[in-house]
């Protein structure tokens, strides 16, 4: 590959002004979209020695054949500038935003006569005031029902109210009382537009003090002997008092703020938005956004911003964010030109009942990435491709049916565990994965090529046999055992695993003499098609190496580095890209990272074993004192640091013990 580009600019021809910059491929496609406070010292990095680059950016470098560049007068203008030009252009390489569906909202048609409440999803009525969204329709009609018991305003169809108006003869809705618009003939035109004002004030900014004056008037009403108006009042109250209620009080009542929490990986973020007014949480949104090159945290709240408002849908006052973009003022100055009135500002809360908002809000963004996922992976469709896609990037003769997926685990150089995890036709298959204790090892790729080997050794006698099926004569059974998660590690209990260490009843190997006859046949002999370690060039040269000298042949091999997503085969000085939001690069990212959490987990459950197994062999320290101790400590790590005075504040410890403890411990 060639280490420089042949539409390079020279570095005296870009400006150091602000301004924004685009890529272009040779059909004048525009590829990526950005700004920059100073164009020569960003554009430089793109022109890096390819081999410095990110993958990702190197792809998108290689790729286009021009840049082109506008300078402006601040860096305001260019945030203005790159967010026309990314809407217009759309480019592939910039962030990408897909809803995951559309929600409902509640929408006052202002520019109506008389204006009528009602539920829709089109956001481009012309002159609507509009609420939410909400995350079920129910939810909107629900908040209707009560808002129109309180603010009596029109919610019949147009020609129902033209057909009234023509006939003199009220809709259906103002024949039972739940319609106050001029077609009942209660309310003039400009009334019926006064009650819609308090409405939409009510909407946007939930107020109590209008429920304390409504009270007032009810009262005073009484007072006049006035008991219709009275008992009208009486119901809007109530009413009120339900919306209210339904919305969960979170912050002050003059708060009027959007919350963003996002939760990101390698490939794709999930945001969720929550809508606060009135100090409650009127509306929820969520979507998931797709990312091709690899960026920051307050790059993708920038972008997010960007995306989330526009003249249509005005941001609020303040917008609170889990990190501040670099140019922040320059964000809040654009965000400040979509309002009618007032200057926006963004937060990035730290602490107090915003951080905690924060903090819920992106529980739920981390959910919401979880779901996706499983969704995705659920996907029949999509897992074929994704297998079929794997076998064409990586040139294989068929479909990967049977993965294996390896990944080591210590603490310090010390507990080196290692695991096994098996998918077969794109879903993970826990009753084969297993669990590997490496006894002596020099650093990572050694205990890499020792469980490879160890795992090959029993396939170095089994005939190959088609999609990496065992024959049935050599099939035996195993236990069916789950996967799942352990308990938390950072909390000690005195729970210990079998003698043996298979917790939760997955076979674990332990370790033995390289060559020495395979001992567990049965399912652990499935033959793969493809076997996958986590890391790049080195892991992946460990792992050729077992396989050569384990002379099992017809199995591919790849390793898939964490940070860039780079897939590496043997022999290859460049890594196989496959499209960052890819079905094939998702199920590897996802293949990998549960086998980095299963060996985590068993790693972890040694260390809590570990200790546990220490305390139980001192004498006069039993199970009761043991789980006394591990519980007044809380962690490993705070319990070895303890001395014998500390140690004896747990109830049943004596000084002799609290000090043989202690020696113990430290040694």
């Amino acid at each position: 590959m060639a280490q420089a580009l042949s539409y390079r600019p020279q570095a005296g021809e870009i400006p150091t002004d602000p301004g924004v910059y685009r890529f272009s491929d040779a059909a004048g496609r525009v590829l990526y979209v950005g700004k920059a406070k100073n164009l020569r010292s960003r554009l430089s990095n793109y022109f890096a020695p390819l081999h410095t680059l990110h993958e990702r950016t190197r792809r998108m470098v290689t790729t286009a054949s021009n840049v082109q560049w506008t300078t402006v007068a601040s860096e305001f203008e260019a945030l203005q500038l790159e967010y026309t030009w990314i809407k217009e252009f759309a480019p592939p390489f910039n962030v990408k935003f897909r809803d995951d569906k559309t929600y409902p909202y509640l929408a006052v048609t202002m520019a109506d006569e008389a204006p009528r409440v009602i539920v829709t999803r089109n956001r481009k009525i012309s002159g609507a005031r509009y609420f939410g969204p909400y995350p079920k329709i129910w939810a909107v009609r629900e908040t209707i029902d009560q808002m129109v018991r309180a603010f009596p305003i029109r919610t019949c169809s147009d020609s129902s109210y033209k057909r009234a108006m023509e006939s003199g003869r009220p809709c259906f809705p103002g024949q039972i009382g739940r319609c106050g618009g001029p077609c009942s003939g209660k309310v003039s035109v400009a009334d019926h537009r006064a009650i819609v004002d308090e409405f939409v004030a009510f909407m946007a900014s939930p107020d109590p003090r209008m429920i304390a004056q409504m009270t007032r008037d009810m009262k005073q009403a009484s007072a006049d002997l006035d008991f219709e108006r009275a008992a009208e009042l009486r119901d809007r109250i109530g009413a009120l008092e339900n919306v209210l209620e339904s919305s969960a009080v979170v912050l002050p009542d003059t708060v009027e703020a959007d919350v963003f929490g996002i939760a990101h990986d390698e490939l794709a973020a999930a945001v969720q938005q929550f809508r606060v007014r009135g100090g409650r949480v009127r509306g929820v949104r969520s979507w998931v956004v797709d990312k091709e090159l690899d960026i920051g945290l307050g790059d993708l709240v920038d972008s997010v911003l960007q995306s989330a408002y526009d003249t249509s849908e005005p941001p609020p006052r303040e917008i609170i964010v889990p990190e501040l973009p670099e140019d922040a003022v320059a964000l809040e100055q654009l965000l400040s030109g979509l309002r009618d009135r007032g200057a926006v500002r963004l937060r990035a809360a730290q602490r107090g009942d915003k951080a905690a908002l924060l903090q819920t809000a992106t529980l739920n963004a981390k959910q919401s990435l979880m779901l996706y996922k499983t969704r995705r992976s659920a996907d029949y469709v999509a897992r074929s491709r994704a297998l079929t896609d794997l076998q064409e990037a990586l040139g294989l003769s068929e479909a990967p049916l049977r993965m294996e997926c390896f990944d080591v685990s210590h603490l310090s150089g010390t507990n080196i565990v290692a695991s096994m995890v098996v998918f077969e036709d794109g879903l993970p298959k826990k009753d084969q994965y297993r669990r590997f204790n490496v006894a002596e090892s020099s650093d990572d790729t050694e205990s890499l090529h020792q469980v490879l080997s160890r795992r090959l050794g029993y396939l170095a006698d089994a005939p190959p046999t088609a999609g990496g099926a065992l024959p049935a004569e050599r099939e035996l059974p195993v236990t069916v055992a789950s996967a799942s998660d352990e308990d938390d590690p950072d909390v000690l209990t005195d729970e210990m695993d079998g003698e043996d260490g298979a917790a939760n009843g997955i076979p674990e190997e332990e370790p033995e003499e390289l060559g020495a006859a395979p001992r567990r046949p049965g399912k652990f002999s499935y033959r793969p098609n493809l076997l996958i370690v986590d890391g790049g060039q080195p892991q992946v040269a460990a792992a050729a190496r077992a396989l050569r000298e384990s002379g099992v042949s017809g199995i591919a091999l790849v390793g898939i580095a964490k940070r860039l997503e780079e897939v590496w085969q043997p022999d290859s000085d460049y890594p196989v890209i496959l499209p960052r939001n890819s079905d094939a690069l998702f199920l590897l990212q996802r293949i990998r990272d549960e086998a980095h959490r299963f060996a985590i987990t068993h790693q972890r459950t040694r260390r809590k074993r570990d200790i546990t197994s220490v305390l139980s062999e001192i004498p006069g320290l039993g199970a009761a004192r043991v789980r006394d101790l591990l519980r007044h400590f809380g962690s490993v790590a705070r319990l070895k640091q303890a001395t014998p005075e500390e140690i004896l504040a747990v109830k049943g410890i004596g000084p002799k013990l609290a000090a043989t403890i202690a020696e113990r411990l430290a040694g």
